[in-house]
């Protein structure tokens, strides 16, 4: 019968994940650049979608009445502070707070502590106001045109930093188990065939999209080398290795300590999240298994598996036996890792299982109407045209 074992043994495997999604802006470093004062956009220095800039570097000239009565205010307030500097000690903290005052409402209408200092020394008013970049990056979107009117809080600018990205994947319901925060995810993308770029999972979507079955994952990725871009499609692969509960545990995140609201931040004690300022909080808090099961899991070759949708069998061969003997032996299965399947029960380290000619076992015991993989419990074989009727549906493989 050309009947092949294998033997049960505990040792590491791994479960691959596969993943499809695309390339999106993290929304963490994405900016609207509006106007302060209203006015009129005199200049647009970055004139085009795609246009990179460097933080800091002028933008947008606008002009405004409102910024222009604003400065007048201001040089106003320091000429009588200097004029009254040898006055009443309250006269003059009354002019000096005037003075703060009108500073502090220069700011708040967009003007950088430069071109304060630049007013105040000069002594001259900017017809003028110059906005700049808060950040570094490419411009998404333009909203205006040079010429147009525009009111306090109009976007004028999007701009996104695209050193860091987002990755956002579809996994399968079926994948969840094996899916937590900080684990390290590895795509690929058409435009660099054979180059794997990775990533760390930084959200998981509390619901579930109910026409796809599938759950949105977030993907945190470097892209200081500029080689990926938003909408570009990826295929991704997560790698898991199960403990012997067939569990997916991440022991290197023992003793680390996460954010709730961003787990990409860890850290190896309590502090406090640079990004939010929320208290961290340690792995095992937000789900994560960070203590495996000391023996590795018990697995069979996959082959050796026959499964009715109902059970799993596998054939033990039967020691100390002259001619090869096999009992059918109904296991807990566990899930699948490649080429092995996991066993949580029913099999003991060491057994020999057939993984070549099992199904040929299983055929000659249903046709003598033996315990089988379709009959654990033997099969009585009733007379007449009955029992020819039964006979053919063991041979067909019907339960």
């Amino acid at each position: 019968m050309e009947i092949e074992t294998a033997q049960a043994e505990r040792k590491p495997v791994e479960i691959e994940v596969n993943m499809v999604g695309k390339v999106d802006y993290d929304e963490s470093r994405v900016r609207t650049i509006a106007a302060w004062v209203p006015g009129r956009i005199e200049r647009l220095y970055a004139d085009t979608v795609g246009v990179r800039i460097r933080k800091g570097e002028h933008l947008v000239e606008l002009y405004s009445p409102e910024l222009i009565s604003g400065q007048a205010e201001f040089l106003q307030a320091l000429q009588s502070s200097r004029q009254g500097g040898n006055a009443a000690g309250l006269l003059s903290q009354s002019t000096r707070d005037v003075v703060e005052s009108a500073r502090d409402k220069l700011r708040l209408l967009g003007l950088q502590p430069e071109q304060i200092r630049t007013i105040e020394e000069t002594g001259k008013v900017m017809d003028h106001l110059t906005i700049y970049s808060p950040i570094g990056g490419v411009v998404i979107e333009k909203h205006v045109q040079e010429g147009i009117y525009i009111q306090t809080g109009q976007p004028i600018y999007t701009v996104a930093d695209i050193s860091r990205l987002w990755v956002l994947l579809d996994a399968y319901e079926s994948d969840l188990p094996w899916v937590s925060y900080g684990q390290l995810v590895e795509f690929f993308v058409a435009a660099y065939p054979g180059r794997a770029f990775q990533g760390t999972v930084s959200f998981i979507a509390p619901f579930l999209n109910s026409k796809t079955r599938t759950v949105k994952l977030r993907v945190i990725t470097d892209n200081r080398e500029d080689l990926l871009k938003p909408e570009m499609l990826v295929h991704a692969t997560l790698r898991v290795r199960p403990d012997a509960q067939g569990q997916m545990t991440m022991p290197e995140m023992a003793g680390k300590w996460l954010c709730s609201m961003h787990p990409d931040v860890v850290a190896d004690g309590p502090a406090l999240c640079p990004v939010c300022g929320m208290k961290l909080l340690p792995a095992e808090e937000l789900g994560i298994r960070t203590n495996p099961s000391p023996l590795l899991p018990l697995v069979v070759p996959a082959s050796s598996v026959l499964w009715t949708g109902r059970r799993a069998v596998v054939y033990v061969r039967v020691p100390d036996k002259m001619v090869p003997t096999f009992e059918g032996r109904e296991i807990i299965l566990g899930p699948r890792a490649g080429d092995f399947y996991l066993v949580l029960g029913g099999l003991q380290e060491g057994e020999h299982v057939a993984v070549k000619g099992a199904y040929r076992i299983d055929a000659d015991l249903q046709i003598q109407a033996k315990p089988s993989m379709m009959n654990p419990q033997g099969l009585k074989i009733p007379s007449g045209h009955e029992g020819h009727s039964m006979q053919d549906n063991i041979l067909s493989g019907k339960e």
